[in-house]
């Protein structure tokens, strides 16, 4: 059995408090918390901050093209939690020459020029983040669209060969609500207007009745496989076949 097999045997029916003071406990100063607020990222935020282990590194992309209310949210935990969250940006150089050759709606144009503006924005300043870092915890769960039914408790990036730890990966929608609605935690206030998902508010609309949570994310397109880059390579998630080049914490 591989390593990567071991850790997801030895952590799958633990409680996502559990996994994370694994993961916390494991890769301490090694371990990064990208988040986008949104409510699995907000429910991690309350866990990590009750947490008896010294935090990890938490980060919020700032694409430059977030909904005000997202702004907005990022301040409310600057207030509720005391915990340094980083802000990164995209790389000046890098986005103006992207603006300047393909124009600021370039997205709408083709799935690649879409793309490619996420991996501007987002891709290229989380790998930034994660630098040396062993591991990163995601908000990632299997109920939250087709595309991501296969995520594991502990999966590994097979760009990097980073851990990815997903303490909510089994939860269903149901548990999330009734967390959020334990803890109450700061929530986007979009959320109560119809936008279970939120990214970039050009790429963001509310979804509508019996549509999926990730629906109005990228809407014209396909509605399958619609991912940033994070999270994928091609068109699957991002996943290391186990057993190979282990990373060693």
């Amino acid at each position: 059995m591989s390593k990567l097999n071991t850790i997801q045997a030895s952590l799958t029916d633990q409680s996502p408090d559990e996994i994370l003071s694994w993961a916390l406990d494991r890769f301490a100063d090694h371990i990064v918390f990208a988040t986008s607020l949104g409510r699995e990222d907000q429910a991690l935020l309350s866990m990590i901050a009750k947490a008896s282990a010294p935090p990890p590194r938490i980060v919020f992309l700032d694409t430059g093209r977030h909904f005000e209310a997202t702004y907005a949210l990022l301040e409310e935990n600057r207030r509720a939690y005391d915990l340094p969250i980083e802000v990164l940006a995209p790389d000046s150089t890098d986005l103006e020459a992207l603006v300047s050759e393909h124009g600021p709606q370039l997205f709408r144009n083709s799935v690649p020029l879409r793309e490619l503006c996420c991996d501007i924005r987002k891709v290229r300043p989380l790998h930034r983040a994660l630098g040396r870092a062993s591991a990163w915890i995601t908000g990632l769960r299997r109920f939250q669209s087709a595309a991501r039914t296969d995520v594991h408790v502990v999966d590994r990036d097979q760009t990097n060969g980073r851990y990815k730890i997903n303490p909510l990966w089994d939860w269903s929608d149901e548990q999330l609500d009734a967390f959020l609605d334990a803890e109450q935690p700061p929530l986007n206030s979009l959320h109560t207007e119809g936008f279970p998902s939120i990214g970039c508010a050009p790429c963001t609309r509310a979804v509508r009745p019996g549509e999926s949570a990730r629906a109005g994310r990228w809407w014209w397109e396909q509605e399958t496989g619609k991912e940033c880059g994070i999270h994928t390579t091609g068109s699957g998630l991002v996943r290391a076949t186990p057993g190979d080049g282990e990373v060693e914490s």
